[in-house]
């Protein structure tokens, strides 16, 4: 618990330009019930006034659209176990600054306990349109630590803005996808179903949720192999292929509980291949 005199605590936050879904609070996030927490989740959302009620009226008439003032959600994750001194807290502000895998790595486990509050609020609200976020999506990010109570409440010690432009996945330089996107939407070039599967087990695997890319990855897999079958030639027909026989036991796995490490592996593989074929699918090439 982080209590008012519970020490220096590390933390991560994130904006976003949108609502998240679940009320402003503070969450304990464990791993099971008899677990100690593993973070604490702070949700908030600042900014923008509501809108004014339009209850028992006909509107408005308007001759132009004006942009309304949109609410920022900040999402903190902190990390329960304080530092043992301000000089470790230090140090670790100096190594996250330096904006490597530490970084990283530390990003990506604060996104990935804000992807699972989002999914417990999607199933407790029956809310299938909540999404799940991104590093890459956020307005800002910032790394930093706090005394107790100060950090829930937005005050630090010291903190740390990374510089926007640094994305967990770059875009790869020969990819176009503002010209496949104009392509697609105007119906030149086919939407295939196997893209948005690869796309719902890619998500999955990076939030964490294993068993639920492993379900995804075999539908995947089946609509790739399916929509591709006169493009995909030679090695890589086979390697995916191969992949079937795996994939379809981890997915057997991930139905009666966790996925083992070799499973987990099998599925991360498969997917990165399926998205590689995809990938060299999109930029014209012969898969």
């Amino acid at each position: 618990m982080v209590s008012e005199a519970g020490g220096i605590f590390a933390f991560v936050q994130l904006e976003f330009g949108f609502l998240l879904g679940p009320a402003d609070g503070r969450y304990l996030v464990r791993r099971s019930s008899e677990a100690p927490p593993d973070h604490v989740l702070v949700l908030t959302t600042e900014g923008a006034p509501s809108r004014r009620s339009l209850r028992g009226r006909r509107g408005s008439s308007i001759a132009h659209a004006t942009p309304e003032p949109v609410p920022t959600a900040r999402i903190t994750v902190i990390d329960p176990q304080p530092f043992p001194d301000h000089e470790s807290a230090e140090a670790w502000l100096a190594e996250v600054r330096r904006a490597g895998e530490r970084t990283h790595s530390e990003v990506r486990s604060a996104v990935r306990v804000a992807n699972r509050a989002q999914q417990a609020y999607r199933a407790a609200a029956s809310d299938p349109y909540a999404r799940d976020v991104s590093a890459d999506h956020a307005l800002v990010v910032r790394l930093g630590f706090g005394a107790g109570e100060a950090v829930a409440k937005g005050h630090y010690q010291a903190a740390w803005e990374r510089p926007p432009g640094i994305r967990e996945r770059p875009q790869r330089a020969m990819e176009a996808p503002d010209q496949r996107f104009a392509a697609l939407i105007g119906a030149r070039e086919p939407l295939l179903v196997c893209e948005e599967l690869v796309l719902r087990a890619r998500a999955d695997l990076t939030a964490g949720r294993l068993r639920e890319a492993a379900l995804q990855a075999r539908v995947a897999l089946e609509s790739l192999l399916s929509e591709l079958i006169d493009a995909l030639t030679g090695e890589r027909r086979s390697v995916l292929e191969a992949d079937r026989a795996p994939i379809g036991d981890a997915a057997n796995m991930a139905l009666c509980g966790p996925l083992d490490e070799a499973a987990a592996q099998a599925v991360t593989a498969a997917v990165g291949r399926m998205e590689a074929a995809l990938r060299v699918h999109r930029l014209g090439g012969a898969p």
